[in-house]
């Protein structure tokens, strides 16, 4: 080999090499600085007391990550997960609702959806694979047994009936298949589930067709993704809001000829002779059944304050129909998505003032954190941090702060009070459930 073509080879040898080290000092300077930022977002996330869960989140196994950011692309949401140095990190965990997207986009199943952390217990229901709880014959989906998500509900309250469905008992005179209790997503995926599969069936709700979904702000977005629906087949829903979901709800139960029992509230479910249970309702009603769905919510009823005036006609725990509620001096008590949420659609025809007992807010999604926050600045809302609600008046309430010992009295037409709600635990003790307080739960996905 001569000196020239060796010189040659070198030379092509050597622009390989120096285009290669270029091309990974851009790559690993790439990821260095989305490594950085993803870290500062965690930093902030922390300031603002939104990198703990507080429902279903994302657990990574850091051992078995391998960085594809699989996760990151598939999550619907924003910046719940990041890279950080190779690997899988959550940053805004708070706002994590369960998608579930990072659990089955990872190639190496190096996530989990847990429920509760190591220092921080969640109550939970005994429920099995197939939805069944410690109870034979007594079914859960929906939020309760701890996934909240709309679409995971949907789901839920249909494998519920599809597991009913292979231990369906011979049928009996005025022995009904299934009692549903909760006409949420769950309550209304199972009542059409059992509708298709010939189960006889009694579905009973405490409020309105909808459940918690019914009380929500008629504009408030609650589905970002298709779902399955019984009798209907796959509903493309994208951004929806409350009115269409609940019109689209409304359409397959009318067209199918089934029937909501509303205003219902069940009191007690009594197991039986021959493996069956007695449904009581606050009205006096009674059903005899073969198997009990519980698709109702995790608060059960609304925490109250125990204020002196709380029992008045003027306090309310949900919003209804807010575009219908002008020209009045409002008080607004929370500082959780669903008070700024509900303070936000008020404030343009109303004086609003939001009052709650922090310092600061902490744990909202991000549109709402931004939205509030011009409402202070523009003065169409006010923020009374660090306050307390003493008393409710027919025309006026009685506010003090912290950091003031004089008690205010404030000009008020309305109260709506966002203090979250109670785990309707001696229900569903009554009814033989089992509740235990989990740390780091592991939830399963019934697929």
């Amino acid at each position: 080999m001569s000196d020239e073509v060796f010189l040659e080879q070198i030379l092509v040898y050597g622009t390989v090499f120096l285009i290669c080290a270029i091309t990974v000092f851009f790559y690993t300077r790439k990821k260095r600085v989305k490594s950085e930022k993803t870290v500062e977002k965690v930093n902030v996330a922390k300031l603002e007391g939104l990198y703990e869960p507080v429902s279903l989140y994302p657990h990574i196994d850091l051992k078995s990550c391998i960085g594809s950011a699989a996760c990151v692309a598939d999550c619907p949401e924003k910046d719940i997960l990041g890279i950080v140095d190779g690997v899988a990190t959550v940053i805004n965990t708070a706002n994590c609702i369960g998608h579930g997207a990072c659990f089955h986009a990872c190639p190496v199943e190096a996530i989990s959806l847990r429920i509760g952390t190591e220092t921080r217990g969640v109550d939970l229901p005994h429920v099995n694979q197939n939805f069944e709880t410690n109870t034979k014959g007594i079914y859960i989906a929906g939020e309760l047994g701890g996934m909240g998500l709309i679409k995971n509900s949907v789901e839920q309250g249909q494998q519920a009936i599809e597991n009913m469905v292979k231990n369906k008992k011979p049928s009996k005179p005025n022995v009904i298949d299934v009692v549903i209790i909760g006409a949420g997503p769950a309550g209304i995926s199972a009542t059409l589930a059992a509708k298709k599969h010939g189960l006889t069936c009694v579905t009973l709700e405490q409020d309105s067709l909808g459940g918690t979904v019914y009380t929500f702000p008629r504009s408030k977005i609650v589905m970002t993704s298709p779902m399955d629906l019984p009798l209907y087949g796959k509903a493309k829903l994208y951004d929806t809001s409350k009115d269409e979901l609940l019109k689209l709800w409304k359409k397959v139960i009318t067209e199918h000829d089934i029937k909501i029992t509303e205003n219902t509230k069940v009191e007690q479910i009594i197991p039986i002779e021959n493996d069956a249970f007695k449904i009581t309702t606050l009205m006096g009603d009674e059903y005899i059944c073969h198997q009990v769905l519980l698709a109702i919510g995790r608060r059960g009823t609304p925490r109250k304050l125990n204020v002196p005036g709380e029992e008045s006609t003027k306090v309310a725990y949900r919003l209804l129909e807010p575009e219908r509620i002008k020209d009045k001096n409002i008080i607004v008590i929370g500082g959780g998505d669903s008070a700024i949420e509900s303070a936000l659609l008020l404030k343009d025809n109303n004086k609003v003032i939001l009052s709650y007992r922090n310092d600061k807010f902490s744990r909202l999604k991000p549109k709402n954190k931004e939205k509030i926050e011009l409402a202070v600045e523009d003065k169409s809302i006010t923020v009374l941090f660090n306050s307390n609600l003493i008393s409710i008046n027919d025309s006026h309430v009685l506010m003090k702060t912290n950091n003031e010992d004089e008690v205010k009295t404030i000009d008020n037409d309305l109260v709506y009070i966002f203090a979250g709600g109670e785990l309707p635990s001696g229900f569903l003790q009554k009814s033989g459930v089992n509740i235990t307080k989990r740390f780091g739960y592991v939830m399963k996905r019934h697929e």
